[in-house]
């Protein structure tokens, strides 16, 4: 019983190495291949967070695919990513999307972000007024690269934040609503003065 039990243990202490192994970010060792996955996902971060698709054709594949799995939509060719990944500054401005941590394998890249902007401009009929409120999103992309580009890119993000943060609710059964509170610095007019 207890090689049982000692066979199983060292099994998973083996596959938690093995994960950390695969998970860790590049090293001084990286093989040219993580090398360039490390850029291509950095540099697909950087198109978004400035607005400026000029140079997909050379970071995608024809054929790529583009998952955006918060508002469960796949964008499909050159065109269609070109117009998600210029969709984000549409709306707002002082955009910028920090990278916080990159993690490669010989196959692809997983990059931890950060996206900040101030929304000043109607967000199509979801949003169609402005709030002028900044929006601060936490979420990771994954690419998976073929012959030296993005074959297949997707987003995972929470979208709740991005609602609640623009001034939104959430009425729950049983009459719970969600809403972010305000910050200190954030007024709104009282129920008897004009706004």
């Amino acid at each position: 019983m207890n090689v049982k039990k000692n066979a199983a243990r060292l099994a998973g202490t083996l596959a938690l190495s093995l994960l950390a192994a695969a998970c860790s970010p590049s090293a001084p060792g990286s093989t040219q291949a993580e090398a360039e996955n490390e850029f291509a996902i950095r540099t697909l971060l950087a198109m978004v967070g400035s607005g400026n698709a000029g140079d997909i054709a050379g970071l995608f594949h024809p054929d790529a695919t583009y998952d955006d799995y918060a508002n469960q939509h796949q964008y499909r060719g050159l065109e269609e990513i070109a117009g998600y990944i210029t969709g984000g500054t549409r709306w707002a401005t002082a955009v910028s999307v920090d990278v916080m941590d990159v993690h490669v394998t010989a196959t692809g890249a997983v990059a931890e972000w950060v996206f900040t902007g101030i929304q000043d401009q109607p967000i199509g009929s979801f949003l169609p007024v402005v709030t002028g409120r900044e929006v601060v999103l936490y979420g990771i992309t994954l690419i998976q690269m073929e012959d030296g580009r993005i074959r297949r890119a997707a987003d995972y993000m929470d979208a709740l934040p991005l609602v609640l943060q623009l001034g939104g609710e959430v009425h729950m059964p049983g009459g719970g609503v969600l809403r972010q509170e305000l910050e200190p610095f954030d007024t709104l007019p009282s129920p008897q003065e004009p706004s």
